[in-house]
């Protein structure tokens, strides 16, 4: 049986939540009521952001920010809904790349089910149908954060 020391533990890469928290959260319906009359086929758009704080100690606040915008034919809005989930993730023992990697992808992933309940919720109270987000891959989204990063690095600097 092998044991291991407290000294190889700390070394070992570790991901912690030590808090997830609603950070903000909107509603806006600027057609109501009469876009309750109309038939409903809308067009939605989501946006989806994440910025993080280094809290310092190996903790870092990862926010979650995503904008469902419904619009109705002739771009007459039908609702905005806007919620910005957060985490405080302790995270240990990974070089800079991975960190970057952790907090691009793990940590939106941890965050996205509490977002889709949220931005549903608040559509289903503001009167619409109930919405639900597809699932995100969040792995993708940091893949083309990188390579449009690296190539806007790359690019020739214009006087």
């Amino acid at each position: 049986m092998s044991e291991t020391t407290n000294e190889e533990t700390a070394q070992q890469p570790q991901l912690r939540i030590e808090r997830l928290y609603l950070k903000d959260a909107s509603f806006e319906s600027p057609g109501a009521p009469g876009i309750f009359s109309e038939q409903w086929r809308p067009e939605t758009q989501v946006d989806i952001n994440t910025t993080v704080n280094n809290l310092g100690d190996n903790r870092h606040e990862v926010v979650l920010a995503v904008t469902v915008t419904s619009k109705r034919e002739g771009d007459r809005v039908a609702f905005v809904a806007e919620v910005h989930y957060a985490g405080i993730f302790v995270i240990n023992g990974l070089e800079a790349q991975q960190l970057h990697q952790v907090i691009g992808i793990a940590c939106p992933n941890t965050l996205f089910p509490y977002v889709r309940e949220n931005l549903d919720s608040l559509v289903v109270r503001g009167g619409f149908p109930a919405m639900q987000l597809a699932q995100v891959n969040f792995e993708a989204l940091y893949a083309q954060a990188m390579q449009k990063a690296n190539k806007s690095d790359s690019a020739p600097v214009q006087h």
